[in-house]
């Protein structure tokens, strides 16, 4: 496996502690804190406050789907590395104007959400998910970028952990504090749509946290393009050439480090989607749920993080992204015995502290594995296809958990997603034996 650089074995405990005070990485935890916000209103959250509506399970996974649109990000990922925005780019600079756009996009998604009752009709809350979600992936392209520009290589892990730590804040906010605001406000027994109205709308205003941000943030220094002479040199330059750059430095490695891209978080993507309704399936309330898997278990995701970015820094990348892949394939086993142990709160904060701990150790290492593939120069569709990459087949298969779960139950369905991350296992190690993980300006 690659040895971390001469640089980082001269780095104390002390000072590699530091790295998380600095600018760059305050910006990120602010930031991450913006794009953690929408997933889990348009996917986890959503699917306890469906359920809890009466929607079927089936129903549920299908509309996991609309996860997709971050699959397919890469689409128009060029737009947003090339394309200047009128009069916001003039004033804030190619990244942040892109991330302002986004965020007002997320706000307006989710106040729409807000206003619709699924029990009514699903079209309009699906349609301002879809629109949270076009939103929030248009974010994370901007924002990846502005995070990889904005430090140079040997720091990426620390940034990647404070940009997690963020992304699980904003997952506690978006988990346990839509939850209790929905059960504060709860005038009846049952599904009351009011109270999740008033849960959306604040969730809403959240997203003034990354505006505020992005506005008080320096741009990056811009990279210079060449000036296109034509539509067709410039859609040379913006869309074919970032793939074509990806597959000249790495050549036949490419469809390996792809292949690993592809699956090395599906066991937790396909499991997740299932996650609160097998909650509410066992009779655990609100409150309960918001205090021990939003809460408690974002807490060891935030720790899991921390570690998992000191350890990439000191170890290198390569080792850490084989821990997180076996612990986190590991984890859901925990899930299966759940099933059969029923509604025990005690397991439950067991099974939740093992699988967050194991999903912030790999979440750290794998963000910090894909910053360090991207060429600056095509920094945003690059990352963009790498990140799309990471969700399309485990969104996919995601989408039929409901189905599976009806057919053959919580315990079946939960190992089935552990032996999932078998495969990743080898190609962790393949792609460390054979792949050349640098990022070249």
């Amino acid at each position: 496996m690659p040895e971390p650089t001469p640089a980082s074995l001269h780095l104390s405990w002390l000072q590699t502690l530091r790295i998380y005070l600095a600018p760059a990485s305050l910006r990120m935890l602010a930031l991450g804190f913006a794009a953690g916000l929408p997933l889990l209103l348009v996917l986890g959250t959503l699917g306890f406050r469906l359920r809890e509506a009466g929607i079927e399970r089936s129903t549920i996974g299908y509309l996991s789907w609309v996860g997709l649109v971050y699959g397919f990000k890469w689409l128009w990922a060029p737009l947003v590395d090339r394309l200047p925005l009128p009069l916001l780019t003039r004033l804030l600079g190619r990244r942040r104007s892109w991330l302002l756009l986004a965020q007002t996009v997320v706000m307006v998604g989710l106040a729409g959400m807000a206003l619709a009752d699924p029990r009514h009709a699903l079209g309009p809350i699906v349609a301002c998910a879809l629109a949270v979600a076009w939103g929030s992936a248009t974010q994370d392209i901007a924002l990846d970028a502005f995070r990889i520009e904005s430090a140079a290589a040997r720091v990426q892990g620390a940034l990647a952990a404070a940009y997690q730590t963020g992304y699980r804040l904003a997952m506690i906010w978006a988990g346990a504090g839509v939850l209790w605001i929905a059960a504060r406000a709860q005038g009846a027994a049952g599904y009351d749509n009011g109270a999740w109205c008033t849960a959306y709308l604040v969730m809403a205003a959240s997203m003034a946290v990354g505006m505020l941000t992005v506005l008080l943030s320096p741009e990056p220094a811009p990279l210079e393009h060449a000036p296109a002479q034509n539509l067709a040199a410039w859609l040379r330059g913006a869309v074919l050439e970032p793939f074509a750059d990806f597959w000249r430095r790495y050549r036949w490695q490419a469809g390996l480090i792809l292949a690993l891209i592809a699956v090395y978080r599906i066991s937790d993507v396909v499991m997740g989607i299932m996650a609160n309704p097998f909650y509410v399936d066992l009779g655990f309330s609100k409150d309960e749920v918001a205090a021990v898997t939003k809460v408690y278990g974002v807490a060891m995701t935030l720790l899991g993080a921390f570690v998992g970015g000191a350890l990439a820094l000191r170890l290198g990348v390569m080792r850490v992204l084989m821990l997180g892949a076996v612990l986190s394939a590991g984890s859901n086993l925990l899930f299966a015995w759940l099933a059969g142990h029923g509604h025990d709160l005690r397991a439950l904060v067991a099974v939740v502290s093992a699988d967050n701990l194991a999903g912030g150790i790999a979440s750290s290492a794998f963000v910090a594995y894909l910053s360090g593939l991207t060429n600056v120069r095509y920094s945003a569709t690059q990352y963009a296809l790498f990140s799309s990459i990471m969700l399309l087949l485990p969104k996919f298969v995601a989408g039929f958990s409901g189905r599976y779960v009806d057919a053959f139950g919580y315990a079946q369905f939960f190992t089935a997603t552990a032996l999932l991350g078998l495969p990743v296992l080898l190609l962790v190690w393949l792609a460390a034996r054979f792949s050349r993980p640098d990022r070249q300006p």
